[in-house]
Order: structure tokens, then C-alpha cells, then sequence
């Protein structure tokens, strides 16, 4: 069924329909049924509609959303879209009131309705799992206890740190994401329902009426925009290749953490696989996934703003390929989290002790706190790294009283500073990584995680009627 043959005396070509149809806006059915019976009630209200069709248009709306809960709404291969397959199978159900349904509406401003209506709910969906996510680490974080581990630059051991800072560091970019969707949310809070298929209605609609019964947080202000724009949906897409980014990070850690190499973490038979030909294999298939997830969902950012360039105002058939785009991201991402929060909370680490090495800065920082400059800190301290290295020794091979006369500054009380431990005890700088910073760091996740989500509908002010 098609919404438009009246003009056309041939039917469309099957070469037409197959490239034109797309399949990829069903999963927005629950959607696309409330947007539509807010519209028929503003209908009703403005006196548009009689009554009595109002009343049947309902029932048969209400009937279609019992089969789609269901999950008995049937798709025939003659349905363009969604909106024709809802207003055939109403046709079917109440008769010829349901050509009514269309009545000061556009497919236009529907669709854009639907995939708002679809991202609020998906949105909220991501924000929780992405707190659940953060959740976790700080679980996980909590039972590393002490453990020390080293941190890396360039991917060389740097400094000694509590193992449960590393994990935490991904706990607050995953908040801080969860954040970016909830601006996201917020931004897309905007009823487009009404702006018809570019300019409007003659008829006497009340788009903010639909706006809030539908829990906009206000309706457009230039129609032409209300239809053509898809920022919205671009940075949903952003918002959900940037938290795959960050997983992709921390995928590639639980992938270098499970070498033989490494040896930092092993993981629960249930969510690694095997190989079909080395039998002794036990592979990190999620995070690897993840992490080549991650370009695809890059791409579909891609695709979504490459879609909108160019195009001119308003409505262009171009903005179909929005929807598949948008979901696979989506979609890539809400499996991912799951996937990756298995794999996470079955995991056990037990990164071996930080090297000898990491207490360097620790030796410089010594001479600095007595008055030498830094830079002739670093020095000195760099040359006795060469000295031992020439030995073939290490800090914790360096007695009190060597360490006294490497440079005038030092003390022998400086040696117990030569312990990773102690070099971690000592830092005091808030959200730095001590114990007692780190500790503190739990404390404040676990506030903020216990707190409501931020809120999701307070539009900027210049898209508030």
C-alpha cells in the first residue's frame, strides 16, 4: 500500500518499489501508534474530526497496539512504509474512517516524530546501561583492594598506581558519556508534529498541544526546519561512536591484559570462545569485537552526517537512509555494553607488581621538594637511571647510603621512597592516585551513580515556543 498513487495512473515498478521500500523504520511501530493517536485526539479537540470517527480511529489504533505488544502485527510486502502498513491495517479494522488519519499530517513530520519518539526511549535505555557500566568498574575497582599495577605512556611503565584507578578512569568517561546522551535527549526534545510536509496547514492544528501530551518539552519553530533536520539524530550517532571509542579502549586493554605477556586478567569460559584449530586457545572475542565495532559505528556517523550535506530545504527522499544508519549504531553499542559488562564483572586481574623503575619521578620530585629545579632534578636522576642501568641494576637494587651520595640533596631516610607502595602513599593530589584519593574516587562515583539520572527534557531556550 502506498500513501500517494492518486496522481499516477501506473502502478510503481518493481524495480522502483524495491529500491524506494525500506524495511528499517518497523522497530518504530509502538512509536508511530502514539504519535498518531496524540494527533487524532488534537484532531477531535480542534473540531477537525466528528466525534464519533475520533472515537472509532481510536479503537482501532488501541487494537493495533495490542497486536504490536503482542507481536502479532503482520508487515504484508505491499506496505511502503510503516505509516501505510498502520493505516492499512486500521483501514482494515474500522473501515474508511481510517483515511482520516492523515488529516493535517504529513509523512514528513511523522517520521521525524517516530525516530524522536524511538531515540528518547533508546537514549534512556543507553544512559542506564552506561551507569550500570560505571557501576561495575567501580565494583570492580572496590575488589582490587591495594593491588598495584603500573600505568603506561607511550606504553612503557610510568609510575606505580592502584590498579583500581585505571579501572575507574573508564568508570568517569563512561559518565561522562552517559552525560552527552542525556544533552543529546534534551536538544532532540522537540515535537515536530504539524510542520507537514514543509509549511504547515491550513487547517486549524494545535501542535502544542501534541507536543505535550506526547511529553515534548515544546513543538518547532520554522517548519521547513521541523522536517528537514537531522542534527538530532547525527549526534545521537556521535554520541554513541564516542562511547564506543571509549570501550574500544578499554577493549584493547582487556585484550593486551589476557596475553601471555601481560598476564594482567583471565575471563570466565562464558565469555570467551575457543579456536577450531589450537586447541589450548581461550580468546577474547568480545573485546576484539567491540573494538572493530567501533569503526563500523564511526562509519555510521559517517553516513548520517554525509547524508545531510547538501541536501536543499526541506523535506528529500536522501533523509530514508537515516534510520539504518542510526540503529546499527545504536544497536552496536547497546551490545556492546552488554557484552563487554559480562565480560567485565566475570573477569579476574592480578597484574603482576609495578617495575622498579616506575619510582623514578618519585626520586626527582625529592629534589625538587629541597629547593633544586626541576629540569636539573630530572637530570641527576637520569643519570643515575644510567648508571644502574649500565650495572644492570634497578632502584630496589640501591642501598640508603648509595642513594645518599648519587646527589647532595638525598637523605638515607629517601631509600623507603625506593618502594612502589610508599611512591603511591605519597601522592596527595585529589583525584590523583593514592589509596586515599582512589578510595575517595569510589565514594564520589557511588554518589553520583545512587542520584536520578540527569534530566532529559529542557530543551535551549530558542526551541521553546
Amino acid at each position: 500500500m502506498s500513501l500517494w498513487g492518486g496522481r499516477f495512473d501506473e502502478a510503481p515498478d518493481e524495480a522502483l518499489w524495491r529500491f524506494t521500500v525500506s524495511h528499517a523504520d518497523r522497530r518504530m511501530l509502538a512509536d508511530d501508534l502514539r504519535g498518531s493517536v496524540a494527533h487524532v485526539r488534537m484532531l477531535g479537540r480542534q473540531g477537525i474530526l466528528p466525534a464519533a470517527e475520533v472515537d472509532a480511529i481510536l479503537a482501532g489504533l488501541e487494537a493495533i497496539q495490542a497486536e504490536a505488544q503482542a507481536g502479532a502485527f503482520v508487515f504484508l510486502p505491499t506496505d511502503e512504509d510503516l505509516h501505510s502498513a498502520v493505516e492499512r491495517r486500521l483501514g482494515e479494522i474500522v473501515g474508511e474512517a481510517a483515511g482520516r488519519l492523515h488529516t493535517g499530517r504529513s509523512r514528513n513530520d511523522q517520521v521525524c516524530l517516530d525516530l524522536r519518539l524511538y531515540l528518547r526511549r533508546a537514549g534512556g535505555e543507553r544512559i542506564a546501561q552506561l551507569r550500570a557500566f560505571a557501576a561495575l568498574l567501580a565494583d570492580q575497582a572496590e575488589a582490587a583492594g591495594d593491588r598495584l599495577a603500573a600505568c603506561y605512556t607511550h606504553l612503557q611503565q610510568a609510575q606505580a598506581i592502584p590498579f583500581a584507578h585505571h579501572l575507574l578512569a573508564y568508570a568517569w568517561m563512561l559518565l561522562r558519556d552517559a552525560d552527552r546522551f542525556a544533552d543529546a535527549l534534551a536538544r532532540m526534545n522537540v515535537s515536530p508534529l504539524g510542520a507537514g510536509a514543509a509549511a504547515g496547514s491550513s487547517l486549524p492544528l494545535d501542535p502544542a498541544a501534541t507536543a505535550a501530551e506526547l511529553g515534548f518539552a515544546g513543538a518547532f519553530q520554522n517548519s521547513l526546519d521541523a522536517v528537514a533536520d537531522r542534527d538530532f539524530a547525527a549526534e545521537y550517532a556521535f554520541c554513541c561512536a564516542q562511547t564506543m571509542t571509549h570501550l574500544s579502549r578499554l577493549a584493547e586493554e582487556l585484550v593486551l591484559w589476557a596475553t601471555t605477556e601481560f598476564g594482567w586478567a583471565s575471563y570466565a569460559d562464558a565469555f570467551t570462545t575457543g579456536s577450531s584449530a589450537l586447541p589450548q586457545k581461550k580468546n577474547p572475542d568480545i573485546a576484539e569485537l567491540a573494538r572493530g565495532r567501533t569503526a563500523r559505528v564511526t562509519g555510521q556517523l559517517v553516513t548520517l552526517l554525509g547524508i545531510q550535506k547538501g541536501l536543499p530545504l526541506a523535506y528529500n527522499r536522501d533523509l530514508q537512509e537515516d534510520k539504518e544508519a542510526l540503529f546499527d549504531a545504536d544497536d552496536c553499542l547497546s551490545g556492546a555494553l552488554d557484552a563487554l559488562g559480562g565480560m567485565l564483572a566475570t573477569a579476574d586481574f592480578h597484574p603482576p607488581p609495578p617495575s622498579p623503575w616506575t619510582v623514578a619521578l618519585d626520586l626527582a620530585e625529592i629534589l625538587v621538594a629541597r629547593g633544586l629545579p626541576f629540569r636539573q632534578a630530572h637530570h641527576a636522576v637520569g643519570q643515575l637511571v644510567r648508571r644502574l642501568q649500565a650495572d644492570g641494576r634497578t632502584p630496589a637494587d640501591l642501598s640508603a647510603a648509595e642513594l645518599a651520595a648519587a646527589h647532595p640533596l638525598y637523605q638515607v631516610a629517601d631509600a623507603a621512597r625506593l618502594d612502589p607502595a610508599t611512591s603511591v602513599a605519597a601522592r596527595r593530589v585529589p583525584g590523583g592516585a593514592s589509596m586515599d584519593a582512589v578510595r575517595a574516587q569510589i565514594g564520589r562515583l557511588r554518589s553520583i551513580l545512587a542520584e536520578a539520572p540527569p534530566p532529559t527534557k529542557a530543551p535551549p531556550r530558542s526551541e521553546v515556543p
